[in-house]
């Protein structure tokens, strides 16, 4: 099928990233692909910038001595940001920091050192395995991040030679001294485990990667390895510790002014904070994961804090990252121990309730009242008979209903992964 961008998922998208272009973002490693916007480059504090060539941002800092560069975004921004590195500043490069090894961040150094530059690239002692765990997973990555092959024939890096390793680590913290000036890379687990970000003191600037955003931290994401919303908070409070006057983000715009950051990065921490509280509350009171999730509740002035909107995770999903991490897959309900497959649960359903034809007559009732459970009868309806098209048409319609109504970018895509085993499911027919 052809993979497509609806409107209100290319609307979060743009929210959460800033220059998004739904081509490159179905192929993050195409070095042909860029984002085919002009890159945003904007002096935030004397000689740094913020860059932003595309869906990710990059800190950028001349010295007498030379540039150190904070991440390099996508493989197919390399050109667009080499330019926009150069339209500032003829200094050589310097020194490298990837604040994490993301896809989005740490693949598009090859122009630089094509162009002949040899830096020095500093990253957190993780980011090998992180690396490691790419090339082991490119047939997962790719299909869960809706990768389609770029002009090198791959969706996802998957060979040694597809990355650009780092040639320096640090396990906690790295003092660089570059030009005369010193600069501190910390490490501070948040949406992975190899997150750094780094602090010019001399400039109050602090260049953070995904650990801020201005929108609810990816602390949750349903598909993707663990996220660690603790941490998250911890780095958040120590970032806010040294009252920085601009933060250079890992997406969307920067923060500036000591006030509203401080302000906003202890609103991160709290939030977080009681998600965590809440989860480790129920489980350690025998609180089934389910209960413990629908009885989360987020103060008003942090659901609506302007810096924190779940655009692209929700607190939902943070709460189960956080039950994920302290309990084991098992979600506590005893038929779920060794269960019966989906679709044969699915037949049951059908056969009680007189056949596939009620059930979908009863999730279209519902959906005008409970998207939330008519996406559960919906289902049903699809798994009990996969060849029914009437079936087939109320999944993808409830399941897309229901993405129409969500705000977050991750519900949105993977609510609409119904559509796609519909047009499976269609194509076998």
């Amino acid at each position: 099928m052809t993979l497509t961008f609806p409107e209100n998922q290319q609307a979060a998208a743009r929210a959460a990233f800033g220059l998004f272009n739904p081509a490159q973002g179905r192929r993050i490693f195409d070095r042909s692909q860029g984002s085919g916007f002009e890159p945003r480059v904007v002096e935030v504090a004397p000689r740094t910038w913020f860059i932003q060539p595309g869906m990710v941002n990059v800190g950028l800092f001349e010295t007498d001595e030379g540039l150190l560069l904070v991440d390099c975004g996508c493989a197919g921004d390399g050109p667009a940001l080499l330019k926009a590195v150069r339209s500032v500043s003829d200094k050589p490069l310097h020194t490298v920091v990837y604040t994490h090894g993301h896809s989005d961040h740490a693949f598009g150094l090859w122009p630089f050192l094509e162009a002949g530059e040899r830096p020095e690239i500093v990253a957190h002692r993780a980011l090998p395995a992180h690396f490691d765990r790419y090339m082991k997973t490119a047939g997962l990555n790719a299909r869960i991040n809706s990768q389609q092959p770029g002009a090198d024939g791959k969706a996802w890096p998957d060979a040694r030679e597809d990355f650009v390793w780092p040639t320096r680590l640090f396990d906690d913290r790295l003092e660089l001294t570059i030009g005369g000036e010193r600069f501190v890379v910390r490490h501070g687990k948040g949406e992975t485990d190899d997150a750094a970000w780094v602090w010019a003191p001399e400039r109050g600037v602090i260049a953070a990667g995904d650990l801020v955003t201005g929108y609810l931290p990816n602390a949750g994401n349903p598909k993707k390895v663990q996220r660690y919303a603790e941490e998250w908070a911890d780095a958040a409070e120590e970032m806010a510790s040294l009252h920085p006057s601009v933060i250079i983000t890992g997406h969307g715009d920067p923060a500036t002014g000591t006030e509203a950051i401080v302000d906003e990065l202890t609103s991160l921490a709290r939030y977080l904070r009681i998600i965590v509280d809440h989860a480790l509350t129920g489980l350690n009171n025998g609180v089934l994961p389910d209960e413990i999730v629908a009885t989360l509740r987020i103060p008003e002035d942090l659901r609506n804090h302007p810096r924190l909107p779940a655009i692209y995770d929700k607190p939902e999903f943070i709460c189960r990252n956080v039950i994920r991490r302290y309990s084991g897959w098992w979600d506590g309900y005893p038929s779920h121990l060794l269960p019966s497959s989906q679709d044969a649960q699915a037949a049951e359903v059908a056969r009680l309730a007189g056949g596939v034809t009620a059930l979908v007559e009863r999730a279209r009732a519902l959906a005008a009242t409970d998207l939330r459970l008519a996406c559960h009868v919906a289902e049903w309806a699809f798994l009990a008979d996969r060849s029914d098209k009437a079936a087939q048409d109320c999944y993808r319609e409830v399941l897309e209903a229901r993405a129409q109504a969500e705000p977050s970018l991750m519900a949105q895509v993977n609510l609409r992964v119904s559509a796609r085993w519909v047009a499976a499911a269609a194509d076998e027919a």
